[in-house]
């Protein structure tokens, strides 16, 4: 039977990475829902391909450019941020993919929650802003978190079939990003430009620029922490530039 997926974020570099696993097992995935924040041609490119149920442009000044160009596909149109939360809240699929960027997931993720939807999270600042209350709304609506990213996503199937508190401590991989090995008086004439060069990996700009100053390694640290009942102690990172492993599970 096929999962319908709502993509939340569905423009930037996880979504359209999504999109391709879609397109490439038809059997399985169908598009229920697509938004963007204000990248309303490649959502109408999206939408035309895999005809959602619904869309959501969050920025208000393009949602009659979205609504014309989808006219007459049988595709309903929505804008603006409230939009996506009343959109999150509705029962018309199984998968939400969390992909919007920064504090502004949280919203339509924690109406997800409410409803008891499995969420695939792409959007650490969900865990890193609001841990606590998503972890203890998780359980009260059983709901289900899916890590996504890279390394939570290496703990989970670590841990699958394996009892959680058998966990003596975890291990995250920070690859180093661009800067690493470089002396001080090199960092003073960084620009974004450098920053946005990461050796190992093609990523949008604003996880590119947190792993080039390891910002990301910390939000990963507290993401880490709420998704697996983790005490600070038992979360450790090391780097490792060949990203060969993502991460690792002493037991």
């Amino acid at each position: 039977m096929q999962k319908r997926i709502a993509l939340f974020g569905s423009t930037g570099s996880i979504g359209q990475q999504a999109l391709e696993v879609v397109k490439s097992y038809p059997e399985l995935f169908t598009i229920e829902v697509l938004t963007a924040h204000s990248n309303a041609d490649l959502l109408i490119e999206q939408s035309k391909n895999f005809r959602p149920n619904m869309v959501v442009i969050v920025d208000d000044k393009h949602y009659q450019k979205v609504n014309e160009a989808l006219s007459g596909l049988d595709i309903k149109v929505f804008s603006g941020e409230k939009a996506l939360t009343e959109v999150a809240a509705m029962d018309h699929y199984d998968i939400m993919l969390a992909a919007i960027v920064g504090y502004a997931g949280l919203a339509s993720t924690w109406a997800a929650i409410q409803q008891g939807k499995t969420i695939a999270l792409a959007n650490k600042e969900t865990l890193v802003v609001a841990g606590d209350l998503v972890s203890q709304a998780v359980i009260a609506n059983k709901a289900r978190i899916i890590p996504v990213d890279s390394e939570h996503s290496a703990l989970f199937q670590c841990l699958v079939g394996e009892n959680p508190d058998h966990i003596e401590k975890i291990t995250l991989t920070a690859s180093g990003g661009p800067f690493l090995g470089k002396k001080p008086n090199f960092l003073i004439n960084v620009k974004k430009d450098h920053a946005l060069q990461h050796p190992n990996w093609t990523m949008g700009a604003k996880i590119t620029i947190d792993s080039a100053s390891l910002m990301n390694k910390g939000l990963e640290m507290i993401e880490a922490k709420w998704l697996f009942g983790l005490k600070n102690e038992q979360i450790e990172v090391i780097v490792h530039p060949q990203s060969i492993v993502h991460s690792l599970v002493y037991f």
